[in-house]
């Protein structure tokens, strides 16, 4: 746990500037064409859970945030049309919201909105 304060606000703003990035990255990949796929894919399921994390009241406490993306991660199935390969994008969901487990536990990285950033 970090000695650092939950910030819930910048946590909304973390996971608005990863929206917006995934957007531009699907776009970009989509015109990239075939070979991109997999980097839609990726872009796609970043973009899904920064729209579900975002608005859910959770997000203004720690413990609670953490508790739904938990939730979230032991989804059996996560559903979004246009994507390449179902496979991959549930891959790619669930290891976004591990990565994001681990920001929340630690109270760490929100403040970085790069659009790229460090895995």
């Amino acid at each position: 746990m970090s000695e650092t304060v939950w910030q819930g606000e910048t946590v909304k703003a973390w996971l608005a500037s990863r929206f917006a990035a995934s957007q531009v990255d699907q776009d970009r990949a989509d015109r990239r064409g075939r070979d991109y796929e997999d980097d839609y894919d990726k872009a796609a399921a970043e973009e899904f859970v920064c729209r579900l994390a975002r608005v859910h009241p959770s997000v203004e406490d720690q413990a609670r945030f953490g508790a739904y993306l938990k939730e979230l991660l032991d989804r059996d199935e996560y559903n979004r049309t246009g994507v390449y390969s179902e496979r991959r994008f549930e891959r790619e969901v669930k290891a976004y919201l591990r990565k994001l487990i681990k920001m929340t536990k630690a109270n760490a990285g929100f403040e970085n909105t790069s659009h790229f950033q460090k895995d």
